[in-house]
Order: structure tokens, then sequence, then C-alpha cells
């Protein structure tokens, strides 16, 4: 018989509806009954025992609210009756670095087809850049997209021209544009095979609205980000333009690559507007050296490389009640064999850490770490609660539809993604991942700052789990979208790649789900499979200026 119910630790005084429940349905569980006095949706959670006002409650085995009022047994959680809550945390003497190794041995001999570069890093992909180091840039930015992309064969198929083109003849005969129906191309991909510079990716362009304005630190800041990406193992080198006068300077810019980079030797193109003069001028040279530069990038080819060469993002965004105990888990489990392998995982969204913050500082290698994890937290925190708000506001209203109900329910899911290793590292925006293991990386909860922050930090794929379907991509690292529920999977499966549903379901454990996503990254790193965020061009990029952003 299905499983309808779940108990996610033997502390909880909820349980999980794993399908819709009706009122006066009796479930029973673990020896006891529980009589439904509403219905339950699939996803939501109903009280184990009556509770009265200012009542715990405890899911994950931690406090995710208060009761707002009495609530009795076979009542659903929702915004009514519980508000946030979360357990106290200090920084503690103790270091609880132990955990389960999972048995790594299937994966000893593997390895992944990657690009090598001079640093030892090996990227999942080759892209060229195109960085403006201001907003004013960003024209001179489209105009070299629209000189460089069609030409060489990077142009996305213009997929509903067409459609355009039937409604605009009906509209002119007088027919109703309602009988006008859209045919799907046969396919959507990039003109495969087309592409001048066969080991070239792509040409990638990070229009953004920084660079001036602001305070200088947002400067300071971009810079650090748009070095991440020059840097990064995806990118072979980079064309930069700059108008001269803005506050993101260029020496700010070559001070935050050899801070990543001591002894960079990428091919990187500096064009300043101010300097060159007439635009005619500035965008032909830049047309010019991006071509050379692409030159040298089609030199390199996929090698084998070590899996302990792959940096693992892990992200979540689209979240609903099944997050925290599917997907999130399973690619803890993935996240858990990567490190078990030498490799590195980063984990971020620190608004969706609260609640959970005793257990993941105690979890520090060190005593250093742990104490930046917790100042890192409550300062921010503290900013947003001193313009109004705080992570208990984080719940988006798709994340309370779908059962999570509070800041802290969704934490405490959201975190399941870090698996159980030692954190070896805490790292505050934008700076780079150095070290093996799980790394922790403060972020906004904002799916797509959070995302545009992991790979700036040196993530070559990313991990994107969602229970509501979010089609988010990155422009030059594969972001990875694997659905909670079996439902989203079939209904938007143009947008994504992987099902952990089937935990849901009953067809596959968590363990289970965790290897085959880990089998699945192995393709996605050697170029093997195209994944859809890439395939639709989805090239989200939205720096973070270290605002209030939940």
């Amino acid at each position: 018989m299905k499983q309808i119910v779940l108990k996610v630790h033997p502390k909880d005084n909820v349980l999980v509806a794993l399908q819709d429940l009706t009122k006066g349905q009796i479930i029973p569980f673990n020896g006891s009954q529980y009589t439904l006095v509403e219905d339950i949706p699939a996803k939501h959670k109903f009280i184990t025992e009556s509770l009265p006002t200012g009542g715990a409650v405890t899911m994950y085995g931690v406090l995710i609210g208060k009761a707002k009022q009495d609530i009795p047994v076979g009542a659903r959680i929702s915004t009514s009756n519980l508000k946030h809550a979360a357990e106290e945390y200090q920084l503690s003497d103790h270091r609880r670095t132990g955990w389960h190794i999972p048995d790594v041995s299937r994966w000893k001999e593997k390895t992944f087809k990657g690009f090598h570069r001079a640093d030892g890093s090996v990227g999942t992909a080759n892209y060229w850049l195109v960085v403006p180091l201001v907003f004013c840039e960003n024209r001179n930015v489209e105009v070299l997209k629209e000189a460089l992309l069609e030409e060489l064969g990077y142009a996305r198929p213009k997929k509903y021209n067409d459609l355009t083109k039937q409604l605009i003849a009906a509209y002119q005969k007088g027919i109703n544009i309602d009988t006008v129906e859209f045919s799907e191309p046969a396919s959507d991909d990039v003109q495969a095979g087309r592409h001048l510079f066969k080991n070239v990716d792509g040409i990638k362009f990070l229009a953004h609205e920084g660079g001036c304005g602001g305070i200088r630190q947002d400067a300071q800041t971009l810079c650090g980000l748009l070095a991440g990406y020059i840097t990064h193992p995806n990118v072979a080198g980079a064309t930069v333009l700059s108008l001269g006068c803005q506050n993101a300077q260029v020496a700010m810019l070559q001070e935050e690559i050899a801070k990543r980079s001591p002894n960079f030797s990428k091919p990187l193109y500096i064009l300043e507007q101010q300097k060159e003069g007439l635009e005619t001028d500035l965008l032909a040279k830049a047309v010019k050296q991006t071509f050379a530069g692409l030159v040298a990038a089609d030199q390199f080819t996929r090698q084998p490389a070590p899996l302990s060469k792959i940096v693992i993002g892990l992200e979540c965004g689209g979240s609903d009640g099944f997050s925290g105990i599917s997907a999130n888990p399973a690619v803890g489990y993935t996240s858990d064999l990567l490190v078990a392998m030498g490799g590195s995982v980063i984990l971020s969204e620190f608004p969706e850490l609260c609640g959970v913050e005793q257990e993941i500082s105690d979890r520090c290698t060190t005593q250093e770490a742990a104490k930046k994890f917790i100042d890192l937290m409550r300062s921010y925190n503290a900013r947003a609660q001193a313009v109004g708000s705080g992570f208990d506001m984080n719940p988006s209203p798709g994340n309370i539809k779908d059962g999570l109900i509070t800041d802290a329910i969704k934490s405490a899911g959201a975190a399941k993604k870090g698996g159980t290793s030692p954190v070896a590292d805490v790292l505050d925006y934008p700076e780079q991942v150095t070290k093996p293991g799980l790394n922790l990386l403060c972020t906004p909860g904002n799916d797509v700052e959070s995302t545009t922050a992991e790979v700036g930090s040196g993530a070559t794929v990313v991990l994107f789990t969602t229970g509501l379907g979010t089609p988010t991509g990155n422009p030059i690292a594969p972001v990875v979208k694997i659905s909670t529920n079996t439902v989203l999977y079939n209904k938007m499966r143009d947008i994504i790649d992987l099902n952990a549903g089937t935990i849901i379901d009953g067809e596959e454990t968590i363990e289970q789900c965790g290897e085959r996503i880990l089998d699945y990254i192995i393709k996605v790193a050697s170029g093997e499979i195209i994944i859809s965020a890439v395939r639709h061009g989805q090239d989200d990029f939205i720096p973070w200026k270290r605002g209030v952003s939940l």
C-alpha cells in the first residue's frame, strides 16, 4: 500500500500529506490514528498533538513555528494559526564534524571530460565573455551581440517569428486570430554544427545595471563578481568594455582578478570608450579582438579529469512542501558523494538557513569559520529588520500556498541540500571557493542573485531544485533543474531536467536518487547532455549589491 503521510523526524509533531487528504479521514500512522478536522492538501502538514496558544511546532527535528491559537489534532498548520519561530543559537566550543561517509567505490575510476585551465581548474564548458564595467556600456554590448552571434552560428533560432507572421496575415485579412495555431519547431536547439569555432560553446554577454552611482563598495563587489566570472574554469577569456569615468575602474577589476588568479594568463581585452574616441573605432576594435580571442579559445578541447575537479552550486527556487523531503535531501546525498571524492560544493541562500544555524555552525571545521557564519547571519538579519523586514518574511506566496508556512520550515528543508558533511569554509560574497568540501556562501534567497553568486565563486555546475517550476539558468554554468514532484515534472518537462518526485512516489530512496543525479552531472559536465536552461538560452545574471534582498 502506498504511503500517504510522512513523519520526517522522530521529534516532529506534524505529519506531511503525500497526497490530498479529506476532512473526517482517519489516518493510521505508527500505531496511532488521527482524524482530520479539515482537508489537508498534498504537501501540507497536520498536527499530531493538541497545541495551546504559544505551543511549539517541530519539523525536521527543529522548531519551525509557534501556535497563534489553540490547534487541535488533525488540523492543518497555516499562516492563520502558526507564526514563525526558530531556536536561538550561539557560538559553540564543540565542533561536530563527524559524518557518515558514503561508499564512492562505484565512481572511484570515473572521470569527466572537461576543459583544463592553466591554474589547474577544469571547466565543464568553454565560453568567451563580453563584460561591461558599467551600465553605460550595455548598449555597446548589445551591438557586439548583434555583430557576433548570427555570423558565428551562436544565434538562437527565432522560434516564434513564424507565428507573428501568421498573426499579421490573419489580422490583415480580417481573420479571427484565435484560429491561428502555433506549430512547435522540430528542435529549439542552438544551431549545432554551424559554429565556426567547434570547441567554443558560445559568447556570453554579462549586461548589468551597476558600476557607477550607489556606494563605492558596490563597485568593488561588482568587480569581484566579474573577476570571478573572468577567472572561472568555464571561461576561456573575455572582452571588457569600460566607459572610463565610472566607479568600477579597470584597475579595480584587475586587482580582483589578481586576488583570484595571481598568475592569470587568459586572453583579456580591455577597451575604454573615452580613450578610444569614436564609437565605430571602439566597436570595430572590440569585434576584431573578440574574434582573435575566439581563435585562441577554440584550441581547447575536452580531456579526462577526476570528478574531484567538479564544483557544484546548490540552489532551490519555487520551493514547495515536498522540497525538503525529496529533491533537497537527494541533492544533499549527491553533495556528500562529491565531497567524499574530494570535490567542492557551495550552499548559499543565508536567509534560508534561519532556524538551523546551530547545527550548521557546529558542523564548521574551525571555530573561526563558525564565528564568521554566525556573524554573517546576524548582521544580514539585522539589516533586514532595520528596514522593517526580516528572515521571517522570506517565504513567497507560492511557497506558502504549497506548504512552506514559515521561514524556519522552508529553511530546515532548504538546508538539506548541503548533505551531512562538515563545513570546510565560510565565504562572504563574492569570495571564491578555494577548499574542497562543503562551502557556505553568503547570498540572498533570490534565485538569480544567488545562482549568479555561486557561479562567480566557482561553481561549474549548479543543481537547482524546484517544486513549482523555475526556468532560471546562468550564462556560463549549466543549471540542472530537479523537480520535487512528478506532477511538476510531467507538466513542465521543457524546463525540468530530472525528477526527484520518484521519492514521494515510493519508486526510489533518497540515496538512489542522489546517485542518479551524480551520474547525470558527469554527463552534463562532459558535454554529453545539454540541459534545458542551456537549450533555451536562459542566461540569467543579476549581481547582488549587498542590500536587503531575501
